[in-house]
């Protein structure tokens, strides 16, 4: 049986499934022991910051709130390809310039628009 050469794979997938559910039973099994089952109206009212909760919890938000992510995670993940530019900078040819050189002007071309649209503005 181990000459098949889906023997291995599918002691890691075993393996895998026992890693993850492993820990989810011996806290459904602590739990079941020993946990008070004691429910009373204390223990089953909704709590939050110690206030009680008035209104519907559904709200609808500005998608400006979205833009302002999604914007700062494209200038995060820019730094993120600039900074091993930057350091191997004296090692690199005339092509990795130019596309950088590319890279930088979308990068400035999405600021650009996202400028024009009034993205960037706060209100």
């Amino acid at each position: 049986m181990a000459s098949s050469p889906y023997f291995s794979l599918a002691v890691l997938f075993v393996a895998a499934l026992g890693f993850g559910l492993t820990p989810l039973g011996l806290a459904w099994l602590w739990g079941r022991v020993f946990s008070p089952a004691k429910p009373n109206a204390v223990k089953n009212a909704i709590y939050e910051c110690g206030l009680e909760s008035r209104g519907d919890a559904w709200m609808q938000f500005r998608s400006a709130y979205y833009l302002y992510a999604i914007i700062f995670l494209i200038f995060d993940v820019e730094a993120v390809f600039l900074l091993p530019f930057a350091v191997a900078f004296t090692g690199l040819g005339a092509a990795a310039c130019v596309a950088m050189l590319v890279f930088v002007l979308m990068l400035i071309e999405g600021l650009a628009w996202a400028w024009a649209k009034g993205v960037l503005t706060w209100a």
